[in-house]
């Protein structure tokens, strides 16, 4: 009698914690924000040269690896350049981009397969890549996703400009502004 009580306690638990795979709900909105960021060489060290969808931001590779694609200009082609493609060392899901042939408000969710994990990105003014994180959601072991569309590239200060919307949210895939709903 003692056993089947317990099943009958356990079932009645797992019926009031609902589905254990379900997300918590989003608690950040998702905002279009603009970075610019200088090309790994020929720009001072002190300058942000790779980006953190995580945030998003600029980040120091002088000072952090905690970043997803770095900037650079190589002869006269600017390329985003992932992180494996640096020789950091590639252990299991990759950050990466994938260029997109949709407007960039038109994309709506991250991609799951597809990224470019490893080579040179080229890029041009009006590009629209979607972007995936190194996992960063540790607890979930997933990534983050964003989208990107490059507005400005200028030769001279080695910089490019784009605008990012980034979902903050672990395990969400949404990327429309406001909170996500995948």
């Amino acid at each position: 009698m003692r056993v089947s009580t317990l099943c009958l306690a356990g079932v009645a638990l797992l019926c009031a914690c609902g589905d254990p795979n379900a997300l918590p709900d989003p608690q950040i909105e998702n905002v279009v924000d603009t970075i610019s960021i200088s090309a790994l060489t020929g720009t001072a060290i002190q300058l942000p040269s790779a980006l953190s969808v995580a945030g998003p931001r600029g980040v120091r590779t002088d000072l952090s690896a905690d970043f997803d694609v770095a900037f650079d200009i190589r002869g006269e082609v600017p390329v985003f350049i992932p992180r494996a493609g640096l020789n950091f060392p590639a252990s299991g899901l990759q950050p990466g981009l994938l260029r997109s042939k949709k407007a960039f408000a038109e994309i709506e969710q991250g991609e799951t397969n597809g990224y470019t994990t490893r080579d040179t990105v080229q890029l041009a003014v009006g590009d629209v890549f979607v972007a995936r994180s190194r996992v960063v959601c540790s607890a979930l072991a997933v990534p983050l996703y964003g989208k990107l569309r490059v507005l400005e590239l200028d030769a001279a200060a080695r910089t490019v400009t784009f605008e990012i919307l980034a979902d903050q949210n672990c395990g969400y895939v949404g990327l429309k502004p406001g909170l996500p709903d995948k």
